[in-house]
Parts: C-alpha cells; sequence; structure tokens
C-alpha cells in the first residue's frame, strides 16, 4: 500500500468509532422503544415506518461484536438491541421471530424467512459471547433447532426460503421485490452458515458442525461455478440454477465467510482447500472494478447487462475478502484493492457530515438519494464489520 499498514489501521479504526456513535445516537426509537424503523438520505426520521427484523438483528450483532473487540460503551446499545428482539421479535406461541413489527413493536409481517432468522442467531451468539446471557444462548439455539425442522431439505440438500407463522411453506419467498421467487438462494444459505459458524464458536457441537460441513459441500457443488468462480443466485429445489446474474459483492464477502468456517472447523483438509477456492472467487470478483477503484453491482452474461451503480456493502465486504486474500496468498495486488476501495470509500460513500456511509452512487458518481441512511436493509454490520474485520487481522 502507497501509505502503511499503521496510518491505514488508525484511518479504519477512527472510522469505526464514527459509525458507532452515529448508530448509538440516531437509531434509538425514544418513543416507542427499540431502534427506528427508516431515516431518509437527508437525516429525516420516519415515524411511522415498519421496523425491520434483520435491521435489528444486525445492530444486535454489530454493538455486541464492537464490545467484543474492545468498546466497552457498545453494550448499552446490544443490551437495548437484544430486549427488543426478545420482546417484540419472538413468537412465543409458534417460535422463531417476525419478519417486522410496526412503528410500535405490534407484528407486522409474521413470516419466518430463514435469512431473518439467521442474522437472528448471528447477532445472539454474539451477545452470548459478550455477556454470557444464558438465555440468549437458548434463545440462538432454538432458532437452529427451528431451521432444522421445518428449512432443511433431507431430499436434496441445503435450505427452503420462507414459511408462514405457523410454519407452512409459502408460494412467495423472497427476502424483498427486487428478488426472484425461487425456493433457495444463494444469499440465504451464505448468511445461514455464517450463523451457524458463530453458533459454533460459542457452542461447539457435532450437529452444527455436521451442518457447516453439509453448507460448505452445498456451495461447492452447486453454488460456486466451478467453470468461472462466481457464485449463481437462484435455484429450484433440485439446485438447478434459475438465473445467470453475478453479484460482485456477494462473491467477494464469500470468500473469506466462507474460508472463516473452515477455520472455525480446525480442519487442515478443508482449509487447504478453501484456500484455494477463496482467491479463486477473489479474482472473479475482480472482475467487476472499475478504474476508479469501485466494484460495480453484478452482471448478467445472458443479457449482456452491467449494473453499474456501487453500493457501500460491496465497498466494505470487498476490503474484507481482499486483505483476507492477501493473508492467504502474500500477493501485494490484494492490498492495492484494498487501498482503491478504501479510496472510494473516503470520496464517494463515506458521509462525515451525517456520520454514517451513503447507500452509493450511480454511475455518474451522484448520490442515491432516494435510499435510506437508516432502514430495512441500511444497517451497520457490513462497514462496521468490515472495519472491525480488517483492525483485527493488521
Amino acid at each position: 500500500m502507497k501509505y502503511s499498514l499503521i496510518d491505514f489501521k488508525q484511518q479504519i479504526k477512527t472510522e469505526k468509532a464514527r459509525i458507532l456513535q452515529f448508530w448509538a445516537e440516531k437509531s434509538p426509537d425514544q418513543i416507542n422503544g427499540g431502534f427506528i424503523g427508516k431515516m431518509n438520505f437527508d437525516g429525516t426520521v420516519c415515524p411511522g415506518a415498519e421496523k425491520g427484523g434483520v435491521l435489528n438483528a444486525r445492530i444486535l450483532w454489530t454493538f455486541s461484536a464492537a464490545f467484543n473487540a474492545g468498546s466497552g460503551e457498545s453494550l448499552e446499545t446490544a443490551h437495548r438491541a437484544y430486549h427488543y428482539i426478545n420482546q417484540q421479535f419472538r413468537d412465543t406461541v409458534y417460535g422463531g421471530v417476525y419478519w417486522s413489527v410496526d412503528a410500535q413493536g405490534k407484528p407486522l409481517s409474521t413470516r419466518k424467512q430463514i435469512y431473518g432468522l439467521a442474522f437472528t442467531m448471528y447477532g445472539l451468539a454474539e451477545y452470548y459471547r459478550a455477556t454470557n446471557h444464558p438465555e440468549a444462548l437458548d434463545f440462538a439455539n432454538e432458532l437452529f433447532e427451528l431451521i432444522e425442522k421445518h428449512s432443511f431439505d433431507a431430499q436434496n440438500g441445503g435450505y427452503w426460503e420462507a414459511f408462514t407463522q405457523d410454519w407452512q411453506l409459502l408460494e412467495d419467498l423472497r427476502l424483498s421485490e427486487k428478488d426472484r421467487n425461487d425456493p433457495k438462494t444463494m444469499n440465504t444459505h451464505l448468511h445461514l452458515i455464517e450463523a451457524y459458524v458463530n453458533l459454533y464458536r460459542v457452542r461447539p457441537n457435532e450437529r452444527v458442525e455436521a451442518r457447516i460441513r453439509h453448507l460448505l459441500e452445498v456451495f461447492e457443488q452447486y453454488i460456486i461455478d466451478a467453470q468461472t468462480d462466481h457464485m449463481k443466485l437462484f435455484f429450484d429445489a433440485r439446485w438447478n440454477p434459475q438465473s445467470t446474474a453475478v453479484s460482485f459483492g456477494h462473491d467477494i464477502e464469500a470468500s473469506w465467510l466462507l474460508y472463516e468456517a473452515t477455520e472455525v472447523l480446525q480442519d487442515e483438509k478443508l482449509l487447504k482447500k478453501w484456500r484455494h477456492i477463496a482467491l479463486r472467487m477473489a479474482d472473479a470478483a475482480a472482475e467487476g472494478f472499475n478504474e476508479d477503484g469501485s466494484l460495480n453491482h453484478e452482471f448478467d452474461p445472458a443479457a449482456h447487462h452491467w449494473d453499474t451503480h456501487r453500493e457501500w456493502w460491496v465497498t466494505a465486504e470487498g476490503m474484507v475478502g481482499y486483505i483476507n486474500a492477501f493473508q492467504l496468498s502474500g500477493d501485494e495486488r490484494y492490498l492495492r484493492y484494498v487501498e482503491r476501495l478504501w479510496k472510494f470509500a473516503k470520496i464517494y460513500l463515506i458521509n462525515a457530515e451525517a456520520g454514517e456511509w451513503n447507500w452509493g452512487v450511480y454511475d455518474d458518481m451522484s448520490p442515491m438519494l432516494t435510499e435510506d441512511r437508516i432502514g430495512f436493509w441500511k444497517c451497520p454490520y457490513h462497514n462496521a464489520r468490515a472495519c472491525m474485520e480488517i483492525l483485527k487481522r493488521i
């Protein structure tokens, strides 16, 4: 890197503190409890907005992880997130967690989206690491058992996407209106293995280990394209691909998350295999780089279409993925990727006045003004985690 890692570390340390301060001060809902559901780009709070389970779970994980990394003041926000999820999102009748609640905390969307359960488990495991609170671990274990009971596909492998409140498979399985309606997706499986890995860290046992190994096999056999090293995104029940689109952000995010899964298992054979896979995935994701140092969003080769807007989470995950690739290979070109992504973030994404990162920019570098600063999908998880991972790795 053109500047020393010591300088880079200090910049990242400062940015982590700014992100945490923004969320600790701006996101709590002082009227209805928990956290606000939506803040517009300009900082305007939308008081009647629904509150997403994923946002709340990601806040729980972020501030628990920050406490575990030495930010003692973060525990208060982590406590707030845990208690709100436990009291407002937890379904005490059928088990699991709701997809969303209204502004006052009453159930709104009672569907059981496995993606949402995974992120709640991810946050609960991290909160347990921070507090040794046995009820949090029990809650995380309950979610694991529910997912295994209702979502695991014993015939074809992997997991179904979404259910009704009482665990009947839904017809509309989508995470959002932007997604395809398919029974299995890369995205849910990626964040499910992420959650299982974090649960395994705090509660190592054979059943969780077996499912982590199964998910690694699913990624190797079905999700990662052996010809291109990109991931396929959408599948039918028998793992036939339903889309040709490539997500550069998910490719680089998965490259380090999947390798992390092998690290927690401490299996030398798997480590060796996934080291090579991680580097191939990192190289494949690099096909999305622009001259300005940013990564494009997606590419669909069948449609010959590039989605060239740049989003905050892709940049953040890219920084972690490429510093991981450098650690695995010693190849300094990966550090140059990190440097370029960080420079792009400082110029176009980090909003010093607001204290958080903008959602993204369009191809002409104009900001995406209609996107949230806080929202159902706009959270502190990607950029705060990137800062924490980079600091840990340096």
